[in-house]
């Protein structure tokens, strides 16, 4: 099974290590990386729920991806805990806005398979460990300096930053912007067309005038009728053969 282009480092580090004898060595625990160049070199797994012993990975002894497991060939290399919380990671630290005020913490990064290249970080403003909490990217270029537990950048806030995923509060918020963007838009769309109608000039009625239902009379028939207008019967109808 082929690794794919593009990894998580959460997706790694929740597998437990099978190697080619077959053999488990322990879930993974932590990245080995190296900060200055953002990149990842390796992991580390723990062999047993007793003692402080660890095992270091490579990440080009990485093979395959399974759904609980990574594989893995070759050896690795023999350590403890204390050598490796003395190694530099970015993982876990604060995220410093441009005021140096913390807005967030590293929690995850997305990496290159076949070079370990860290194309971009996840930060999470709450508790990583609580579901569905949202995540932004941080590119490294984004980042201005780095310190022991700190990453200092020039954000003024987490909305600086791509979204990666939402929780379901900050989707309900962004679909409740979305909707009311909608809603002025459509308002403003039917004002200009309310006022665009009340510009126009009014429609051109032609005024009443003595008309039957043919041709309209002409001045000399007007007169006519008014000096000889229509005989009336005893009950004040017009005397109208055709009635």
């Amino acid at each position: 099974m082929a690794l794919p282009d593009q990894l998580l480092l959460s997706d790694l580090l929740k597998r437990r290590v099978r190697c080619d004898q077959g053999l488990e060595h322990g879930i993974g625990l932590q990245v080995w990386m190296h900060p200055p160049v953002h990149r990842v070199l390796g992991w580390s797994s723990r062999p047993s729920m007793f003692g402080d012993r660890r095992q270091v990975w490579r990440l080009d002894q990485l093979r395959a991806l399974l759904e609980l497991e990574a594989l893995v060939k070759g050896e690795p290399a023999e350590t403890d805990s204390l050598t490796l919380e003395q190694l530099p990671t970015l993982i876990d630290a604060a995220l410093l806005d441009r005021e140096q005020h913390p807005i967030g913490s590293v929690v995850d990064a997305a990496f290159e398979s076949a070079t370990g290249r860290i194309r971009h970080y996840l930060v999470s403003r709450s508790d990583p460990r609580l579901p569905g909490s949202s995540r932004w990217r941080l590119a490294p270029d984004r980042i201005v300096d780095q310190q022991p537990g700190r990453v200092l950048t020039a954000l003024a806030g987490l909305d600086d930053l791509p979204l990666a995923r939402a929780s379901v509060r900050q989707e309900f918020l962004r679909r409740s912007r979305r909707w009311r963007d909608q809603v002025q838009q459509a308002g403003g769309r039917f004002e200009t067309r309310l006022e665009g109608w009340l510009e126009e000039p009014p429609w051109d009625t032609p005024a009443p005038g003595p008309a039957d239902a043919g041709e309209p009379w002409d001045e000399q028939d007007w007169l006519q009728a008014q000096e000889h207008p229509p005989a009336r019967d005893r009950g004040g109808r017009d005397q109208d053969p055709w009635v």
